[in-house]
């Protein structure tokens, strides 16, 4: 579900409640649509008449007029047009001053492939959308631009009415400067507005040495802690506290201000509370009646709140930027380990090994299977991997965290696991549950650098609705982390769980651990509780729902038939993948379970395979992420001739929502996979039986 500002209501007011004079009323944020097919265009109209004003034109040369006339959130723009087509479109777009820093979005209805993906990307697309259009994606995708497009226009507009207040007040004090009755009364008047922000007025003179101003009004005590009286007996108290990194930058525009310009700085001033705080210095030469100059009048405003936005926004893209990476790497790192593994697989069960080789050959199989595990915490970390929820064994769960803590908590710290007499079964996604707790006793570590013992309980709870922490009435396994440690006040408690926040040293933490054990405890239908007291130590819960027992009993049961399930028969299987190494340690296992297997490199020849052959195969084995042609797309085709075809689709691929929109009956199959696995895939789908997704090894269970 997108959140969305809204659009289309009353345009804002500014904070006295008024437009200021020049200010133009808000207009909803337009989308432009291009396309040549009046279908297409009815369609898109139809999906997005609510998010903003949808404005149509029907080929490149009509979309370039409306765009001289004016501005746009986004533009959906058509690939192929008659004319001008959509590259070229683009490309003229991207070529303007005024329209270059718009979003394009392509639709096209057929090259998925690399070649064209990149030309429309170097064209200046950001996003591409592939026809039949799913309305819930394209709505999603031309909210976020409409939003940032609405939110950008409301930051310009706030902008000009800040400046506007700021030249209000700078013009009032020079009016004020000349007649003393109405110094009063402008006194009178600013007070109000000026005690409730951050901000102080000031005025200095020309030859002030060091800097001294000689009349403040507003804030400033609230803004730096100190009294004026204080600067004043202090002269040089202003300079000293400027941070190091500001002070010789902040000096130098303060010393051409004789020359007359203007000043605008803005630095880092530490205040009375030893915090650093970041203040918007303006300042302008006032003149006399005659042109001479008389003195400057400034204004000091607390700026603080901004820059940690936008901090948080930098390190928000940052981490976006990472989950990106992260899922762009993990298919060809997976590739890579299904080669490996299959390769070690094939020498393991082909060659006879002396005992001292065959501890080599498992050493480099298991260091393999953790190069596999690795990927699946990167991606679980970047949040690219869909939540898998299954019926967890605290026991087996205690164990894995433990074996991946062992070389991380160091000899002074202990971890001590407490569960009680028949403790239930968590309905939760292992890798993020153990993520989670990971999280929660690093934390606990780091709260104790002289050492100490870490307690994880677990327990049962029933407990009835819950309101404050969003839980349900039910049965719950709770998972308790405390310490011993040095604990966080009770002010800081409330932030700990907000994204970036961090209590850490620079570079010592990411603010995203308690964040994530939150949202992930939320996610599964449980809760994330933290009570904590400065000196005695910490506590963390994560509430997780009690596995149903016909969860339990499938699980169980669908564990057992993927153990021991075994192809009957030997089978003509066609395998499909463009990676060679993965290709040929597939085939080679395949064979050596008994089957015939035909080869190919991508899905352009499966069609010409299928009549060669007679399409007499009895399973389909294909890569997901192949160049030209899909997996899911090969089966497609495939099953217009051979609906009954059984079809299993391999893939290192890290988006799963792509993954999922796959033909009916097809298994997924993880890269790197064990022989078991790949033999257990094989006969459960001959089998007919329920197809659920394999999973991918993991070290830790």
């Amino acid at each position: 579900m997108s959140v969305r500002i809204s659009i289309g209501s009353p345009e804002p007011l500014p904070a006295n409640g008024t437009i200021l004079p020049g200010e133009e009323p808000a207009e909803r944020p337009r989308v432009l649509v291009v396309d040549d097919d009046e279908r297409n265009l009815l369609a898109v109209r139809t999906v997005l008449e609510d998010v903003g004003e949808i404005v149509e034109a029907r080929s490149g040369e009509e979309a370039l007029r409306h765009l001289l006339k004016g501005d746009f959130a986004v533009i959906l723009l058509d690939v192929y047009m008659p004319g001008i087509d959509g590259y070229e479109t683009a490309q003229i777009i991207r070529s303007r001053e005024q329209t270059k820093r718009i979003p394009i979005v392509f639709l096209s209805a057929v090259n998925k492939e690399n070649e064209h993906l990149i030309r429309g990307y170097s064209m200046g697309a950001v996003d591409y959308v592939f026809k039949p259009v799913d309305p819930v994606v394209l709505r999603s995708k031309v909210a976020v631009f409409v939003d940032l497009f609405a939110m950008r226009k409301e930051i310009q507009r706030k902008a000009r009415q800040e400046q506007a207040l700021l030249d209000a007040n700078l013009r009032a004090n020079a009016e004020r400067l000349r007649v003393e009755q109405e110094l009063r009364l402008a006194e009178q008047r600013q007070a109000a507005i000026i005690q409730s922000l951050p901000i102080a007025l000031y005025l200095e003179a020309l030859d002030a040495a060091p800097r001294r101003p000689k009349f403040v009004a507003g804030n400033f005590s609230a803004l730096t802690g100190y009294q004026f009286e204080e600067l004043e007996n202090n002269p040089g108290l202003w300079i000293e506290r400027l941070h190091p990194d500001d002070r010789d930058r902040v000096v130098a525009a303060i010393s051409g201000r004789p020359n007359g310009r203007s000043l605008a700085v803005e630095y880092r001033w530490q205040c009375a509370d030893g915090q650093y705080r970041h203040f918007l210095d303006q300042a302008v030469l006032l003149r006399g009646p005659e042109g001479a100059p008389m003195e400057y009048a400034g204004t000091l405003l607390d700026v603080t709140d901004r820059k940690e936005l936008e901090s948080q926004l930098v390190q928000a893209r940052k981490m976006d930027a990472i989950g990106k990476l992260t899922g762009g790497i993990a298919h060809d790192f997976n590739n890579l380990l299904a080669a490996v593994l299959g390769g070690l697989g094939l020498i393991e069960r082909r060659v006879p090994l002396a005992e001292d080789h065959l501890k080599i050959l498992t050493m480099t199989k298991r260091a393999a299977e953790q190069g596999s595990d690795l990927v699946g915490r990167l991606l679980a970390f970047a949040r690219r991997q869909q939540l898998e929820p299954a019926c967890i064994e605290i026991e087996r769960l205690a164990e894995a965290v433990t074996d991946l803590l062992a070389h991380t908590l160091g000899g002074l710290v202990e971890l001590e696991w407490t569960m009680t007499d028949d403790l239930w079964c968590a309905f939760a996604d292992q890798a993020q549950l153990e993520l989670a707790l990971m999280n929660l006793i690093i934390n606990a570590r780091d709260a104790m650098p002289d050492g100490g013992t870490i307690s994880v309980r677990a327990a049962n709870r029933i407990t009835s609705a819950d309101p404050d922490h969003g839980l349900a009435p039910g049965e719950y396994v709770v998972l308790t982390v405390s310490d011993t440690g040095c604990g966080i006040t009770p002010e800081l408690l409330e932030q700990v769980m907000e994204p970036f926040f961090t209590t850490k040293e620079v570079g010592k933490g990411t603010g995203l651990g308690l964040s994530m054990v939150y949202g992930f405890a939320k996610q599964s239908g449980g809760a994330f509780r933290m009570e904590s007291e400065v000196g005695v130590g910490t506590r963390a819960e994560i509430w997780l729902p009690r596995a149903a027992a016909e969860r339990m009993s499938a699980a169980d049961d669908g564990q057992h038939r993927t153990g021991t399930e075994k192809a009957s028969k030997a089978l003509r299987i066609l395998l499909i993948d463009d990676h060679e190494g993965v290709r040929a340690t597939t085939s080679a296992l395949l064979t050596d379970f008994g089957h015939r297997v035909v080869e190919a490199a991508d899905g352009r020849d499966v069609l010409a395979l299928l009549d060669e052959s007679g399409a007499d195969y009895d399973l389909l084995i294909t890569d997901y992420a192949m160049p030209h042609v899909s997996g899911a797309e090969v089966i497609r085709q495939v099953r217009e001739r051979r609906p009954d075809l059984p079809a299993i689709i391999i893939t290192g691929y890290a988006d799963a929502q792509s993954i999922a929109k796959r033909p009916d009956n097809v298994l997924v199959l993880s890269k790197p996979f064990t022989p078991d696995q790949l033999s257990n895939a094989v006969a459960g789908t001959i089998a007919g039986g329920p197809l659920v997704a394999a999973q991918p090894i993991a070290t830790h269970s």
